[in-house]
């Protein structure tokens, strides 16, 4: 017996509900990819990026990994980010994170997680850089910050990664924003200004 019919038919119903508003809706979709977003947030269930903004299917091209890291090394991200860019012309890139990152509460831990500590390590590196401030607070508000942060750092590394700078070396249209979601009201809200160039 298969458990997941419930899945089926639930696309299904989505489909239609689609169809209904407009006929040609995935026909269009399927001929086209033109998003003016890339996406890089958490993987968690609670923060899916195309509904808490609104958006359509082809409207966000989205990444998403555990605590919405850009790390350097990770060729994943860069290829994300390379694609998005280069090829899909998207004019604004968004870094969400949320409150309650089950990520950032791991890196705040002394427990070992296994591989993910290899991970955890970036997050336990923004600790580090922001010590002072972070020491003075304590439980949730240590974590809220934390997770605040992370995603300011996160939005650094995408400002400094290549494909970026190339595309502002060349003069395209492109904004970096700072985001995080409160997955307690279902609420985006704006951490720093966006950046809209190497300055």
């Amino acid at each position: 017996m298969n458990k997941l019919n419930h899945i089926i038919e639930n696309n299904i119903d989505w489909v239609n509900s689609i169809r209904a508003e407009k006929k040609d809706f995935f026909k269009l979709l399927a001929e086209q990819q033109e998003p003016d977003y890339l996406w890089i947030g958490c993987s968690d269930s609670r923060v899916p990026a195309n509904q808490l903004m609104g958006l359509m299917p082809g409207d966000v091209f989205v990444h998403r990994n555990v605590a919405n890291m850009v790390v350097h090394a990770d060729f994943n991200t860069l290829a994300v980010i390379h694609y998005a860019v280069e090829y899909l012309k998207v004019k604004h890139i968004i870094v969400c994170g949320h409150y309650s990152c089950g990520g950032v509460r791991c890196a705040l831990s002394d427990e070992r997680f296994g591989s993910l500590d290899s991970w955890l390590q970036h997050i336990k590196d923004v600790e580090r850089l922001h010590y002072d401030e972070l020491a003075k607070l304590e439980g949730q508000a240590k974590e809220d910050r934390l997770c605040e942060l992370n995603v300011m750092e996160q939005v650094h590394n995408v400002s400094k990664s290549p494909p970026v700078l190339d595309a502002w070396e060349k003069g395209q249209e492109l904004r970096i924003h700072c985001w995080i979601y409160g997955v307690a009201d279902g609420k985006l809200k704006k951490l720093q200004s966006s950046i809209s160039g190497n300055e």
